[in-house]
């Protein structure tokens, strides 16, 4: 069993070490723009530490760090920068699939998962995120943020900013101490664009059941994977939309690859 961990550990931090170099000079977004304004940040909640990802001490480039044992009281300035489509549908350092539509990150040493609150210094912008990776490996960057949530900080076009990240801890979490998104009233699709197709792939009465299947669709794909809540016959759900996608012909062709690659009987739909 050492032998695995010790495997899988160093596969991950391969996944990272390939990372770490300057985020925009050797990374992209996506093609297509999203509204980030719609997706919700990252919500606290009570999780056990992750099998992977929580060794301590390990090494880097010939340097040694520490993961701590409890991410309470940490709080920090430094250098943020991002990373996006290189690295979407790759595993993180704890065994999940990085999706770059999700509102999470990479630290060096805050236990995984554990969630942060990040402030742009520079333009006072703030996002919660959850902490599933490791990195980024330089001495001047303190986190590593996945490209929606560097997009909602307004620092995706320059690659990195100056932020505080401040340590949340989910027990003691409470929306009225730390700044939550605000969700209208009648709830729109989540980064979905008017006027556009997506193809439906599942609807969930759970939120966690409509991430994970966003997360394995993100693995086959290129497209945004993104999730929509919707209030049907008086209960919440949680569809599952890729896209937006143009033109019948490309949404055809997508929906065979689902069926071919996923079993999937995905579906169209406009918003």
């Amino acid at each position: 069993m050492k032998t695995v961990n010790r495997i899988w550990l160093f596969l991950a931090l391969i996944t990272l070490v390939s990372c770490s170099g300057p985020g925009v000079q050797r990374d992209s977004g996506p093609a297509r723009d999203i509204d980030v304004s719609l997706i919700p940040d990252a919500v606290p909640r009570v999780e056990p530490l992750s099998k992977w990802g929580n060794r301590s001490p390990y090494d880097v480039f010939g340097r040694t760090y520490h993961v701590l044992p409890s991410s309470r009281g940490y709080r920090e300035r430094g250098v943020a920068s991002w990373y996006g489509t290189k690295f979407h549908g790759r595993k993180t350092s704890n065994g999940e699939t990085y999706d770059m539509y999700a509102m999470t990150a990479a630290h060096k040493s805050l236990p995984i998962p554990s969630y942060v609150q990040v402030t742009n210094l520079e333009n006072g912008k703030r996002i919660i995120v959850r902490v599933n990776d490791r990195g980024p490996f330089h001495d001047d960057r303190v986190i590593d943020l996945s490209y929606v949530a560097a997009k909602k900080l307004g620092m995706h076009d320059t690659g990195t900013s100056r932020v505080e990240v401040v340590a949340i801890d989910p027990a003691r979490f409470q929306h009225n101490t730390v700044e939550a998104p605000r969700i209208p009233s009648n709830p729109q699709p989540l980064g979905v664009l008017a006027g556009q197709s997506y193809l439906q792939t599942g609807a969930f009465s759970s939120r966690d059941a409509a991430q994970s299947s966003r997360a394995q669709i993100a693995e086959l794909l290129k497209y945004p994977v993104l999730v929509r809540e919707a209030a049907v016959g008086g209960k919440t759900l949680f569809k599952v939309l890729v896209g937006p996608i143009d033109g019948p012909g490309e949404l055809s062709a997508l929906r065979d690859h689902l069926m071919e690659k996923a079993d999937l009987a995905a579906f169209v739909v406009r918003y």
